[in-house]
């Protein structure tokens, strides 16, 4: 059978070292019948390390869309949009074909809303919370939102020293819990993946990865649209423009897609079973 095809996009311009991150997220969480490919900005959208303002956001939003429409003409079955703001995500659906999209906020909140009633958010800085809280209302989660807590810690910082951002992420979560009656917590932000086992056993709630969480319903998208044959929607709000007005305008496929790329290969079924 052919596997199952996932694209995990990182709206940044990637590096070895933050592609091959998700790389081992993806080897590390995937089932063996996905095929997913790691891919990051092409140089040419410019050398972000981050969008954390929503002006960086308006600069990758073209480099988003091309991403998906090159991901839906090489058949891929579903494309995750590697950042929690879900950044252009409603945008990259009207021009995806059949191909799902998703990203970390709405997957994280799926995820979370299907485990308990009421989650916490911890981000890295207040800069984040009106944009993400407004992000959440918007998928629908309102409701369920106990509250977001901020470590005034930026993308880049996260990295700078474990501990402190260990520390910080501990006193977020134990507030979200304890304060907050939260019954599980999402991470917008993390200094690593596989944190979230560690705060898990901490906070005695589930901690979700938006990472996994983006590509595992990237994934169980892929399974519906295989198996049950359901597809995205086209009609109505979700209608797709023309494609001979995007040609006439220009812009959408001209160039490259890509920058960095890493193929996670699914495994040989004969070999897993063995």
């Amino acid at each position: 059978m052919k596997p199952l095809k996932v694209m995990y996009f990182s709206p940044v311009a990637g590096s070895h070292e933050h592609d091959e991150i998700f790389a081992r997220m993806a080897r590390d969480h995937k089932l063996p019948g996905t095929e997913v490919h790691i891919v990051s900005l092409p140089p040419g959208e410019g050398r972000f390390s981050h969008i954390e303002f929503r002006s960086y956001e308006a600069m990758v939003t073209r480099g988003i869309l091309r991403a998906v429409r090159q991901a839906a003409r090489e058949g891929f079955d579903a494309f995750a949009i590697g950042c929690f703001y879900d950044t252009a995500l409603l945008d990259a659906r009207e021009v995806s074909g059949d191909m799902a999209v998703t990203a970390p906020c709405v997957a994280s909140c799926e995820i979370a809303a299907s485990l308990a009633n009421r989650f916490g958010v911890i981000v890295g800085r207040r800069k984040w919370v009106n944009q993400m809280e407004a992000t959440v209302r918007e998928h629908g989660h309102g409701h369920r939102l106990a509250g977001f807590h901020h470590v005034e810690l930026g993308v880049t910082e996260f990295q700078a020293d474990h501990a402190e951002t260990e520390r910080r992420l501990v006193e977020a979560g134990r507030k979200a819990v304890e304060e907050d009656y939260a019954e599980a917590v999402i991470l917008g932000c993390t200094m690593e993946v596989g944190f979230y086992r560690d705060l898990e056993k901490r906070l005695g709630v589930p901690v979700i990865d938006p990472s996994i969480a983006a590509l595992k319903r990237a994934e169980y998208a892929a399974i519906l649209r295989r198996h049950c044959g359901w597809i995205p929607s086209r009609r109505w709000s979700c209608e797709a423009p023309p494609e001979d007005e995007i040609a006439h305008i220009g812009g959408f496929d001209e160039g490259d897609a890509f920058g960095r790329r890493i193929v996670v290969e699914a495994e040989d079924p004969a070999a897993h079973a063995a």
